[in-house]
């Protein structure tokens, strides 16, 4: 089992920046592949990005050149540093973890709690 739990969200003006984290415990973190996923109200969660072993990094397109996602495996925590934010990005953010999967599809076998970022225009 892996337990996530997610901090750092809160509300920012268009523009800002925020940073997530994200820490695991209950396994090896350095052989889990970490994601992020949001969920704003009414839509369905969509992929944000995703981090491998190795630190190669994925993103979707709506995020790509202003979200990074990076990971410190001794502190065993991955973040999700957010920059000219925009109010489209107000959102539950979720970190998830796999053992083998590497992807844009929710098919990750751990899940955050989740951590409230809003975007104030």
């Amino acid at each position: 089992q892996v337990q996530l739990v997610e901090s750092g969200g809160g509300l920012v003006q268009a523009g800002g920046s925020l940073r997530l984290s994200c820490a695991a415990s209950g396994r090896t973190f350095s052989e889990l592949i970490m994601a992020w996923f949001r969920q704003a109200p009414g839509k369905e969660r969509e992929f944000v990005g995703v981090i491998g072993w190795s630190g190669s990094t994925y993103y979707a397109e709506s995020v790509k050149g202003r979200f990074t996602i990076s990971r410190d495996n001794v502190k065993k925590t991955v973040y999700l540093q957010m920059n000219s934010l925009k109010p489209e990005d107000t959102a539950v953010y979720y970190c998830a973890a796999s053992s083998n999967y590497y992807g844009p599809q929710d098919e990750y076998d751990y899940w955050g709690q989740g951590t409230q970022v809003t975007v104030s225009s």
